[in-house]
């Protein structure tokens, strides 16, 4: 299911109702079944990021190696992305970095120590607004564009890793993201660090879902996940699980 298929479905729909209207005098409140089945798979397609809807994002790689990644939104965060990167330190674990441009300046600092510690980086927009997916192509250009340039003047590299803002894709995203050739990236492992739910429950929910080529979502601007985060790399230990960086489990590059 794409949107492309999904839209096409739904002209073909419409055009056998309208025919039947025409030749047999169906009513055309039958217009109301394809619309609504057409605006749910929409709302479904574009909010879901795994169901490549509008374009393909990579949620965890196809391996049997006991390897899985670690991906942290929403920084560069002046309190507790430098707790993160300790705690990384002591477990000799890489990460990937989905920063948001806006919090750069004042952070530029942390953002080089992400980098001097060998993680990568990548672009989650400038803005990180509520209504950053009804902007125009051009814009989500800009959103990227100004995050990419933003992170080249601290570390000398160009972006080539991209996760949506809330994991939403919608076409424009889809068509600014494919034209500046960065690779989308998803997740399997959602840990809800930032809801109201207890450590306890976060760290439950994280480990009872860890599999060979599992991508784990955190947000490196809470206290719980600073806590989740020791509880996470203490049970991969404990199991066997190697952690290693997006790119590598993707076999993809981070960076031009």
């Amino acid at each position: 299911m794409t949107f492309k298929s999904t839209r096409n479905s739904f002209i073909i729909a419409v055009s056998v109702i309208g025919l039947l209207h025409t030749f047999f005098g169906i009513s055309l409140g039958w217009l109301v079944l394809p619309s609504t089945v057409y605006l749910a798979l929409i709302i479904y397609g574009s909010a879901i990021i795994q169901s490549n809807f509008h374009t393909h994002a990579y949620c965890h790689a196809n391996i049997s190696e006991k390897e899985i990644a670690l991906s942290f939104d929403d920084g560069p965060n002046r309190e507790y992305t430098p707790q993160v990167l300790s705690i990384l330190a002591q477990h000799n674990a890489p990460a990937t970095f989905f920063v948001i441009g806006k919090n750069i300046p004042g952070n530029e600092s942390i953002l080089k120590q992400i980098d001097t510690d060998g993680h990568s980086i990548g672009n989650h927009s400038h803005t990180h607004s509520f209504y950053v997916d009804f902007k125009s192509l051009q814009g989500f250009k800009n959103e990227l564009n100004q995050t990419t340039e933003s992170v080249f003047k601290v570390i000398g590299k160009r972006m080539k890793l991209f996760r949506p803002p809330y994991g939403v894709t919608t076409p424009n995203l889809a068509k600014a993201s494919n034209s500046l050739n960065y690779s989308i990236i998803g997740w399997n492992i959602r840990s809800f660090d930032t809801t109201a739910d207890t450590v306890q429950i976060i760290t439950r929910r994280v480990q009872a879902q860890i599999k060979p080529g599992a991508i784990i979502l955190f947000h490196d601007t809470s206290d719980k996940t600073i806590q989740v985060l020791k509880q996470t790399l203490n049970f991969a230990k404990e199991n066997g699980y190697k952690i290693v960086s997006v790119e590598r489990l993707l076999k993809i590059k981070a960076y031009e």
